[in-house]
């Protein structure tokens, strides 16, 4: 027992985690397992940053399960790369790193975890280091044979006590059993202006990281039949983060430089800065804003009575912002036969980009980017605005005819309370107005309180109808002309004709008011063929807390597309219909 204390010694001089002891605090050890010794089995984890804290996270059974085997097979681990979270992440076994492999992310800790501590005020277990779980492991395998002396003394001052658990299996943590192999669909998903995608500042990565586990549980649950059949796999979403490598490239300074700046500093200001305060009330004698001490020369600020020294300051001030500030352009057309500067005179050759520019004869450049070596099937729009950019730009219709050159479907998918989506079939069908397309909920049927709205406003129309039918054949009978007394039968008879000719009347409103509701609903419209012939606008249905108010959850309307099931489960619909794959049940 001297080497295992000797080792202990030397880990907790290196090893953060406090060691069982160490007098600043006490662990409660767990000592379950009965009397023959039995080997721990190790789970992996890495690392997460998230609010400033360290999250250690275990990896599903199936990585952890490789990532084991890749350590246990014996060969040198220092050059070991596995495949981890379906592809999109690679881990370094000798480093213990964790690198994502399709965008550019903090590399991340990964550890081969056996013992775990949490403490009085901590939520979760957090793994202890390699090092120092074997250690206590070394302890655990020595303990029924050392004494209770051999276990060191115990510490003299209470400290902050620590529950220590052996094995993943005895702490309470959900492990996903893991991702299928097969992909059967790849999706790109690009964010919209700004790095923040939801209200709690996310990044592209993290909401596509929610949208891609939402898309995995609504495969088990609509696409069961399938799953069992082996006809599917997943569908893999992809987030493309253009932002970040837009504003990294200096293009912000730039745009500084010639925007104008709202918080112009005055010559107080400018004064202060240079330590220089004390000549304000010269030039605010003489009259002197900035605008005339820029122009003023060395000879100027002499017969001012200002210093060498405080001269100078100012001179060099004003010159470096001159010449930070201003852009040299040529003012004039070069006359025909004129030295024509080459464009490398103009143009670094470090500022390249790929593409060909083509002069197009209106003032703008035509850029022929490389294509893909594929066409996408579909394009899904989540709450754009591009109806309103369209309208903006001058296009007021779009023709009936007209669709993607290298893409089949377009989807519109928006909320109703979104401030920030548009519709786009009233610009291919601008005579005719119709309702979108209502997104099913991924439960079946309509909310309840849409289907209470709907029965209210039905109910009403009924009332209306019979109320209205009831008032016409009230008046027809104050407004009748009297008959004589002689044409008693006659008018007999003319009065039970005429209460069925207008209940006839009445019946041939209702049904034509109905028949024109059923028209409305069965008779398909006619959308062009921006998406194949099918319908172009597809709306959500709002939450009942929503429609309270459509002002107070306008923001969260226009950010809710990330978790919503009803917009994964159309998204997952139309994708698997183009490969002859349906839903379990059709949703209604």
């Amino acid at each position: 027992m001297s080497s295992v204390q000797s080792q202990q010694e030397q880990l907790s001089q290196s090893d953060p985690s406090p060691s069982p002891n160490s007098c600043s605090s006490f662990e409660l050890i767990d000592m379950d397992a009965g009397s023959l010794y039995e080997p721990v089995s190790p789970h992996w984890f890495y690392c997460k940053i998230i609010d400033s804290k360290e999250t250690w996270i275990p990896f599903n059974s199936e990585d952890s399960q490789q990532l084991e085997e890749a350590y246990s097979s014996g060969k040198d681990c220092n050059g070991r790369v596995v495949a981890t979270d379906g592809g999109r992440y690679d881990v370094h076994l000798g480093e213990r790193m964790r690198y994502a492999v399709y965008w550019d992310e903090l590399a991340s800790e990964v550890r081969r975890c056996t013992w775990f501590y949490k403490g009085d005020k901590d939520n979760k277990y957090v793994p202890y280091s390699e090092s120092f779980s074997q250690v206590l492991e070394l302890m655990v395998h020595y303990q029924p044979v050392a004494g209770s002396d051999d276990w060191g003394s115990a510490p003299t001052e209470q400290g902050r006590p620590r529950t220590v658990k052996r094995g993943v299996e005895n702490i309470s943590v959900d492990i996903h059993c893991g991702e299928p192999l097969q992909i059967d669909h790849l999706v790109f998903v690009v964010h919209g202006i700004g790095p923040a995608c939801d209200l709690r500042f996310r990044s592209i990565v993290q909401c596509v990281n929610d949208f891609r586990s939402v898309s995995l549980n609504l495969l088990q649950t609509h696409f069961k039949k399938a799953q069992e059949n082996h006809q599917i796999g997943r569908v893999e979403f992809l987030p493309v983060n253009w932002h970040s490598p837009l504003h990294s490239t200096g293009v912000d300074d730039s745009l500084n430089i010639v925007m104008d700046q709202g918080d112009t500093p005055t010559l107080e200001e400018d004064l202060k800065k240079l330590q220089l305060s004390e000549f304000f009330d010269i030039f605010e004698k003489e009259k002197v804003d900035k605008e005339a001490l820029a122009l003023c020369t060395d000879r100027d600020l002499q017969e001012m009575g200002i210093p060498l020294g405080p001269r100078k300051k100012i001179l060099n001030y004003f010159s470096t912002r001159k010449n930070s500030t201003g852009i040299n352009r040529p003012t004039l057309l070069p006359a025909s036969g004129a030295n024509i500067p080459k464009e490398s005179e103009f143009c670094s050759s470090s500022n390249t980009r790929n593409g060909d520019y083509l002069d197009v004869g209106i003032g703008q450049v035509s850029v022929k980017y490389p294509r893909l070596i594929y066409k996408p099937e579909i394009f899904f729009a989540f709450g754009s605005p591009i109806g309103m950019f369209l309208t903006v730009r001058g296009l007021k219709r779009i023709d009936p005819n007209y669709r993607f050159p290298t893409c089949k479907g377009f989807f519109n998918i928006y909320h109703p309370f979104d401030p920030v989506a548009y519709r786009i079939e009233p610009m291919v069908v601008p005579g005719v107005e119709f309702e979108p397309m209502l997104i099913p909920h991924h439960k079946g049927r309509k909310r309840m309180h849409l289907e209470l709205r709907e029965g209210l406003t039905r109910m009403s129309m009924d009332l209306k109808n019979n109320l209205l039918g009831s008032l016409r054949m009230a008046w027809k009978s104050f407004t009748r002309a009297p008959y004589p007394a002689l044409q008693v039968s006659e008018t007999a008879e003319e009065t039970e004709a005429e209460p069925e000719s207008t209940s006839e009347k009445s019946s041939d409103v209702n049904t034509e008011e109905t028949s024109v509701a059923v028209k409305e609903e069965v008779l398909p419209i006619n959308v062009g063929m921006l998406n194949g012939g099918q319908r172009i606008d597809y709306v959500l249905q709002e939450k009942p807390i929503e429609s309270f108010n459509e002002y107070l959850f306008a923001l969260q309307s226009h950010l809710c597309y990330w978790e919503s099931e009803d917009t994964v489960l159309l998204v997952l619909k139309e994708i698997y219909q183009t490969q002859g794959i349906f839903l379990d049940q059709p949703l209604q």
